[in-house]
Formats: structure tokens, sequence, C-alpha cells
């Protein structure tokens, strides 16, 4: 079956669409990918979903989960002329949406205790709609509402893509948000770790746009911090932030490493007398040690550690987490055939497979769910769905 896969990270700043083939074996799934295209925001859509994740009206929301909708339609759309592809020849859509705020700890509510929630838009409605294509998404609530915290999912997909049968791997993703996946050696999901670590993008990302007053979004290639040197004080103070410390299962955001965050560094430096080289070699830095403090947790050896996301082009981060893990070798995913930027995409096309099989595709131990569950809400293309996906996807022949 060929399967869309669709996601915006906590940067928000774009679409992410991959195009994969899927196919089922003994051992497990075969997966190819196809095409993959990025579809960018504009920088006015990205401020408007990021300041809705901090204080957006429920009228701005409204809109903005309807627009996302379009956005990510044009993206699947996008990735599957790129391939060549017919949209009736896809069997199915797996959009992850754009989270604007992931609340895994819950808020005390009179009568009730503690309510965990979480809340992706990019309205799955209007991505069948447009696409004609039956629509997976809302992944993340059913394993909240199973009392997990509804993240992360990709590891599932790590342990798939990257298990070895003789090498314990460390799978490291920098996005918005940077997070890893202990992989020993072996098959299936025995043994595996995996949890958020804290920043990666998102904060060098937001020092650039408050610097440059929004006429940049990110330090290309890491240039800016490669200048500068590292705080040794400031990277002490940011080593103690409390969400580091935390046992898993653990998930974080926008919540904690946002805007408030972005408001103390801009204090920080300014009273540690900083260049924007070196407030931002010292947040690299930050976040590979913060990706190093995984080993606490982890009980088995590592052979080699991984990277995927776009922070592997950040040739700062990636130094600082050779240095973080040295001896170990320190690689990206390409060099195992696959592309940094297109993982997750291709993630959540097989979370979305997995659902339409009527697999369960959540990691209880990673998420803290009570059981294993399906994930997401199913969007049927029309009439005669489920025969679509009982022949791979295409129209059964008459």
């Amino acid at each position: 079956m060929k399967v869309v896969g669709l996601m915006s990270g906590t940067s928000g700043d774009g679409v992410d669409a991959a195009l994969v083939e899927i196919g089922r074996l003994k051992s497990g799934l075969h997966v190819k990918m196809l095409a993959f295209q990025p579809l960018p925001y504009p920088r006015s859509l990205q401020q408007r979903i990021l300041a809705a994740s901090v204080s957006g009206t429920v009228s701005e929301l409204c809109h903005l989960n309807a627009l996302l909708g379009e956005w990510f339609a044009n993206a699947a759309l996008g990735v599957i002329r790129a391939a060549n592809v017919h949209p009736k020849d896809v069997g199915l859509i797996g959009s992850h949406g754009q989270t604007v705020h992931h609340l895994p700890h819950g808020i005390k509510d009179a009568g009730v205790g503690a309510i965990r929630s979480t809340l992706q838009i990019a309205e799955p409605a209007v991505i069948a709609e447009r696409t004609g294509i039956t629509t997976v998404a809302d992944f993340r609530p059913r394993d909240i509402a199973a009392g997990g915290q509804g993240a992360p999912l990709t590891p599932a997909v790590h342990a798939l893509l990257f298990r070895h049968p003789k090498r314990a791997r460390l799978i490291v993703n920098l996005g918005g948000i940077s997070n890893v996946t202990y992989l020993p050696p072996g098959s299936g999901y025995a043994g595996l770790v995996a949890f958020d670590t804290g920043p990666a993008n998102m904060v060098l990302d937001g020092l650039i746009a408050r610097m440059t007053n929004g006429r940049s979004s990110m330090d290309r290639d890491g240039r800016l911090a490669g200048r500068g040197r590292v705080d040794g004080r400031l990277l002490a103070k940011l080593l103690a932030h409390p969400y580091l410390s935390q046992v898993p299962p653990k998930s974080t955001g926008r919540e904690a490493f946002g805007a408030k965050m972005i408001d103390e560094l801009a204090a920080l430096q300014q009273t540690r007398n900083l260049s924007i080289e070196d407030l931002l070699a010292t947040c690299s830095r930050w976040t590979a040690e913060a990706v190093g403090t995984a080993r606490r947790w982890i009980g088995g050896r590592i052979d080699e550690v991984l990277v995927g996301g776009g922070g592997v082009r950040n040739r700062a981060i990636m130094g600082y987490l050779a240095d973080v893990f040295a001896p170990l070798p320190v690689t990206t995913v390409e060099t195992h055939g696959w592309d940094s930027k297109a993982l997750e995409a291709v993630a959540f096309a097989i979370l979305g497979y997995q659902t339409a099989m009527e697999q369960c595709g959540n990691v209880p131990a990673v998420t803290g769910a009570d059981h294993p569950v399906l994930l997401g809400c199913i969007v049927p293309s029309g009439p005669g769905w489920m025969a679509r996906l009982r022949n791979g996807g295409r129209a059964p022949r008459r």
C-alpha cells in the first residue's frame, strides 16, 4: 500500500510530507520511501501558530485548524505529484497535525482530578475531502486516554527501521524538541527506552527570531553558534532545568521551552554580556548535553548513536554531540538509507497504516499508557473505503 505521512513539529515551520510503500512480511513491515517534499509555512503563518500555542483565542484556533487542514492536504498532493503517482493509487494518509498545546502532566479539575490533554490541529476532514484519501489523524489523545503521555510515538517506528541483532543503538531526533530511543540488540520492543530529552531547534530558532526582529528564523547550519564560545556558568544553569532530571516516561514541548524560555535567555544574555554567537553556542551545547543525560536511564551499553531530524544540519549541535558521546560513533540516519528530515513523516505514515490494519501503535513502556491502543481517528475517503484498504489502497476491480 502507498501511504502518505504528514508531520509538522513544535518549531511550526511547515509540513513535511513523505510518500512510502508499505508491505507486510512474516518478520514485520517492509517500508520504502518513494518521495519526500517539505511545504514551508510563510513566516506570518508560523508566527500565528506559535502565538496561538501560547494565547490563541477559540476563534483563532478554530480558523487555524481548518486553514492548516488545507496546507496539509496541499502537502500530501504535492508529494504524490512529486512521485508521479495518482491520488487514486494512494491508500491512506497518516497526519500528525500541528501541536498547539501539550499538557501530559495534567491540570487539576474539581471533582475529576488531574486531566491530561494534548491538542493537534489541521482538520483531517479537510485533508480527506481535498485528497479523496482516507486519513488517520489525532494519534496522541488515545494514548493519553489510556494513561500515557501521548508521546513520544515514533520509537515503535525506530525499532522497526533501525533495530540491529547485535548492536545497541541510540536514535536521536533533533526537532523543535529532542528525543531519544534506545534500541538494545534484538528485535521487537523488548528493552526499548524512549523519551523527550529537552530543547533543540525550538530554542535556537526562537533566539534567532528575537535577535533579528523576525528577519531570520534559524541559525542556518549552526554557523553563528560555530563562531561562539560556550559560557560555562550559563550552561550549568541551563543543565539544572528541572525537566532534565525528571524520570521517564516524560515528554515536553513549547510550554516548557517556548516564549518564556526565550525571554529568560534574552535577559541572561544581557546580564552575562554575551554575544548572540556565544548564546547560540551555549544553547547548542545545552541541547547536546541534555541528549547525553539520557544515559542515566538506559541500563545497557550503547554501541552507536544515529541522529535524525532537521537539527542534523546544525554543525554546532552535531559537533557537541560527538564530544558528549565520544568515543562512540555519532552518525546520521542517512548512513542507513533514510532522510533525516523525512523520518518523522515516514513514522506517521507507518503509524497510520498500523491503525488502519488494526495494529496498536503505542509502546506503553515508553508513554506510560496502561496498555497498547489503536491510535488516532479515521476519516474515510467515502463509500467503499474499507474495501479499498483491503485491496492495498486501490479501488477493487468489478
